[in-house]
């Protein structure tokens, strides 16, 4: 499955210089809002050890990894909703991605502009939901109206959607996120018709002077990261090995690994002299439903799977090996697929 994470904040708060860093490709970064007129888009690789050592142990010809795409969108501003700054063309944007991560600035330095004048990560974060929730309003209006049309006509699908629409409007009059609602799995589809921002999952980046500064303790209970975002600027002209031995860390894998945690993705293994792959999915999703992300004909034709963890197989050296001794499993369509599984799925 392709994950698409929405990158969005205030203008100047480092949105531009993250992309550039998780991405490694030059986009205009000029110290000025609306710099970011198109949204940028980039392929990410997922961080994987796992598939590297699995690769070098099958001396694959190919190996690819799960990627992330992530849309650099341009700065939003108070009023966004309403066609401020560069309004709603943006927003259209967020509504289209799986995830949204926020920069929030919390570095201080004069030479970079802040629109509204000072620091202040309480009211830039506020900004920015205020906006989106001022955005879903707009839009669950116009759902509930065309819905309660469609349901006086008797249409039942409709009936079923009005009811989700309404809780969805009363919670945002109350000043409450869509994420807020309780949601049950048969109303999940109908949530998605609806594309409301703030029923996406959020992601903080804390964008930090250096890694030492604290975070308020009201932010402490979200999913947030703490990145020196210029520094991973500086980072990208440095190799591994001069990072190891300088002892510097990147932030962005970790940034990475929030957006799995948060959309509930894990990560299955396949390896073989033609390739090995990485491969994403559900946490949760059965061996048929795992064996779609290969393809579709995966899920009906399945017979079985045969697994094996990743560090037992890689243990025994070879696939081959692996089954002389035991370790690999044949599972059926009630299996729940792992973490780290390496999958031959038979069809």
């Amino acid at each position: 499955m392709a994950l698409k994470v929405g990158i969005v904040g205030l203008p100047n708060v480092g949105k531009s210089t993250l992309f550039k860093a998780l991405t490694k490709n030059p986009v205009d970064i000029n110290n000025y809002p609306f710099c970011t007129i198109d949204p940028n888009v980039g392929v990410v690789k997922v961080p994987d050890d796992r598939l590297e050592k699995l690769s070098q142990m099958s001396e694959s010809k190919k190996t690819i990894p799960a990627v992330v795409e992530f849309v650099d969108i341009a700065g939003l501003v108070k009023g966004a909703s309403q066609g401020e700054g560069l309004g709603n063309a943006f927003l259209a944007h967020i509504r289209e991605v799986d995830a949204i991560v926020h920069v929030v600035r919390v570095f201080d330095d004069s030479k970079i502009i802040h629109v509204d004048g000072s620091i202040d990560p309480h009211r830039d974060r506020e900004t920015i939901i205020t906006e989106l929730m001022l955005a879903d309003m707009s839009t669950i209006v116009k759902h509930t109206d065309r819905l309660e049309k469609l349901a006086r006509g008797g249409d039942k699908e409709a009936t079923r959607s009005l009811s989700l629409a309404k809780r969805l409007r009363e919670a945002l009059e109350a000043g409450n996120v869509a994420s807020s609602v309780s949601v049950s799995e048969e109303e999940k589809p109908l949530l998605r018709g609806f594309s409301l921002l703030t029923s996406k999952p959020v992601i903080y980046v804390f964008n930090v002077n250096n890694l030492e500064q604290e975070i308020s303790q009201e932010f402490q209970n979200l999913d947030y990261v703490k990145i020196d975002i210029k520094m991973e600027e500086e980072l990208l002209d440095m190799s591994k090995e001069e990072m190891k031995e300088l002892e510097l860390e990147t932030g962005l894998d970790d940034l990475i690994r929030k957006a799995y945690q948060v959309l509930g993705l894990i990560t299955f293994l396949t390896t073989g002299e033609q390739e090995s792959r990485a491969w994403t999915i559900k946490r949760g999703s059965t061996a048929p439903e795992a064996g779609s992300a290969i393809h579709n004909d995966f899920k009906e034709r399945f017979i079985r799977a045969e697994i094996i963890g990743w560090e037992e197989l890689l243990e025994a050296s070879s696939w081959s090996k692996a089954k002389e001794l035991g370790k690999v499993r044949t599972e059926g369509k009630e299996y729940i697929v792992q973490d780290g599984d390496v999958v031959i799925f038979k069809v």
